[in-house]
């Protein structure tokens, strides 16, 4: 991998936009779907369009694009303040159903995928903080809570995150992959991802993505002898 491309060695301010985009590709380009790093149920979005298609799972609509005159792409990528109005106005049905059940953990948890999907992550934080308090044991949603606070340079806080969704799901496949992820490219701590990858594997036999796993734990290990 590239150095201009891995996380930092501990926890710094939150990444630049340009920062959390190559960051999605950095686990593409290994084989791994970052989205474990990412989210407790589902892959994060890499793109424009897999951006939309979370957003119309979050939001039960159908992915839209925005329209962009003058241009000839049909799909042109949008920016991240182009996002962040998409995520609003996905948002607004969601938020009608919070105005009646404040404590609707299930629809705190869709607007933090949402806001998530489209590189929004503090806003995703704040809503899996609110499904969380009324759901705590919720391993998925505490995974997700996990991969934003890395996401925006809390490196530690992520790791405890993710250390307390193994309490109630001490075989969650997630929290295993992120908690490897981030110890090998935030925290240098090599033996602490392999450890943390082989337990993955161990409980998981069946884990659908092993074999980028294996390709971590390889090349984890034999860039800690070079």
């Amino acid at each position: 991998m590239e150095n201009d491309s891995t996380p930092p060695a501990v926890a710094n301010p939150p990444w630049r936009p340009t920062q959390v985009f190559v960051m999605s590709a950095v686990c593409l380009v290994v084989g791994l779907v970052l989205g474990y790093l990412l989210r407790g149920s589902a892959p994060v979005a890499t793109s424009a369009q897999t951006a939309m298609t979370e957003m119309a799972r979050a939001t039960g609509g159908a992915p839209t694009m925005p329209a962009s005159a003058g241009t000839p792409d049909a799909h042109p990528k949008p920016t991240l303040d182009d996002m962040k109005r998409m995520a609003d106005a996905k948002a607004a049905g969601l938020l009608e159903k919070l105005n009646t059940n404040p404590k609707d953990a299930a629809t705190l948890n869709q607007l933090g995928i949402l806001y998530r999907a489209t590189h929004q992550f503090k806003e995703a934080e704040g809503y899996f903080e609110k499904s969380l308090e009324v759901d705590p044991k919720n391993a998925d949603v505490r995974t997700d809570l996990a991969s934003c606070l890395y996401y925006t340079g809390d490196a530690d806080g992520a790791l405890a995150q993710l250390n307390k969704a193994l309490t109630y799901d001490p075989k969650h496949a997630g929290a295993l992959m992120n908690i490897g992820i981030i110890k090998w490219k935030a925290k240098n701590d090599v033996p602490g991802a392999v450890a943390a990858w082989e337990k993955l594997l161990k409980l998981n036999p069946d884990f659908k993505q092993k074999d980028a796993v294996q390709h971590m734990i390889d090349e984890a290990q034999q860039g800690s002898k070079s």
